[in-house]
């Protein structure tokens, strides 16, 4: 049961709701105004939780606010000096100017270098001509699978909260989404064998995403095991692991590929990044590893809207993914302090969050006081009154109302005056 509101001035949550209730009026005057409506499935989808933080941005840079961003998980720290060079090199290079191609030296190396990493990493050997799929970053190949397997009356299995576009890929492709609804006590793990037995007849794809974003949740490979198990038992149901942060894990662990599970690869791809663990967000370049039928698939589609990636970031992913990897460490390294003086700063002034085992994010629920707030009314107050930027947990799905996301994307200094901001107001009167 959620306290009263009197915790809480009542003139605050009038004002921050009254804020609130504008936008959408003014959204929804702009959209009755546009000549061009958009498709059925567009006007399915909520909006896009980073344009709400935009916007909540911009207002507070208009009126002069000093804002601090930890909402997108939009990595600060550069990317290694080796990297860059490699790609200025290639970028002078007239050949890597032309459209990528399947068959090309630079797009073979790419595949090859991923296999080398993936083997040395997880000890898991794949054909670099069939089972490894480079991708403009992981966001678009993950959208893409989505639309070339689902037809409008598939249904997805995804876990709630999520990453966005693990709902979003599935409404935009006309797909029946299908919410497993995660909490904190269950460590943020699917109850997949409560999953009524007429809706898996009809389930095509089961979404997984460890280490977790926005809950930081891990898991083991016995997990992993017991999910692949499932699977194979359903019969025509493609698991689909998005590992973003598998570098991001603290205290000594491990973050496991299900791959690593021998059955996997007959049911199961899995989605990489070189965006968090090599800093190279804005070049766009990710992969998708695993079972060939399903990477054929998205390599077809793909192949329908882009023309690849730009050959001298391939080859400058190459030096990355085949160069040394102490850079890596050393982000990794510097989220975990950061993760310590935020966490430990929150504690200090009285909001009792938990220590993540991994990723770069806080998942934090809404401190008592502000219970009474949705997680966007409570996220809203924090840009009017600290110009404190979060994400609020409602973006991440019906699951995540009740918490923030915190992302740990500013140096240390801009942490702790972040904490010194969010003490003024948990130290609000009424």
């Amino acid at each position: 049961m959620k306290p009263h509101r009197a915790l809480l001035t009542n003139h605050t949550i009038r004002r921050v709701q009254k804020h609130l209730r504008e936008r959408h009026a003014l959204e929804r005057k702009r959209n009755e105004r546009r000549l061009f409506q958009e498709a059925n499935r567009l006007k399915r989808l909520p909006l896009y939780l980073f344009t709400i933080l935009d916007d909540l941005k911009a207002q507070a840079r208009a009126k002069g606010v000093d804002v601090i961003d930890l909402g997108m998980g939009n990595p600060d720290l550069p990317a290694p000096r080796h990297v860059v060079e490699e790609l200025c090199r290639q970028a002078k290079r007239a050949v890597n100017h032309r459209y990528s191609r399947p068959d090309g030296d630079s797009e073979r190396r790419l595949r090859e270098a991923i296999a080398q990493w993936y083997f040395n990493k997880f000890h898991v050997s794949l054909d670099p001509k069939t089972e490894v799929l480079p991708l403009i970053g992981s966001k678009e190949g993950i959208a893409h699978l989505s639309l070339a397997f689902l037809n409008h009356d598939d249904i997805t299995l995804v876990p709630n909260p999520a990453y966005p576009v693990h709902f979003n890929g599935v409404i935009m492709a006309g797909g029946i989404l299908y919410s497993l609804p995660t909490h904190e006590e269950e460590q943020y793990r699917p109850n997949l064998k409560s999953v009524n037995r007429e809706v898996l007849k009809r389930s095509k794809m089961l979404f997984l995403s460890y280490p977790h974003n926005p809950t930081t949740a891990t898991v083991d490979l016995k997990f992993f095991r017991e999910v692949v198990e499932w699977a194979h038992a359903q019969r025509r149901l493609m698991v689909v692991h998005d590992f973003a942060y598998s570098d991001f894990i603290y205290d000594g662990a491990q973050a496991p590929s299900i791959l690593q599970v021998p059955e996997a690869k007959q049911v199961s791809v899995e989605f990489h990044t070189l965006s968090k663990s090599y800093c190279m967000a804005g070049w766009r370049l990710g992969f998708a590893v695993g079972n060939p039928d399903i990477l054929a698939s998205l390599a077809k589609t793909k192949s329908y809207v882009d023309f690849g990636i730009f050959r001298a970031i391939q080859w400058a992913a190459v030096e990355a993914l085949s160069g040394p990897q102490d850079a890596v460490t050393r982000t990794v390294e510097a989220y975990r302090k950061r993760r310590d003086v935020f966490v430990g700063g929150l504690r200090r002034i009285g909001w009792d969050v938990p220590l993540p085992k991994s990723t770069f994010y806080i998942w934090a629920k809404l401190p008592l006081k502000f219970s009474a707030l949705t997680s966007l009314e409570f996220a809203t107050l924090l840009m009017q009154e600290a110009g404190v930027v979060v994400a609020p947990g409602s973006g991440f799905g019906e699951y995540g109302e009740g918490y923030v996301r915190f992302a740990l994307v500013e140096p240390e200094p801009k942490l702790r005056q972040a904490v010194a901001r969010i003490e003024k107001v948990l130290r609000m009167e009424d």
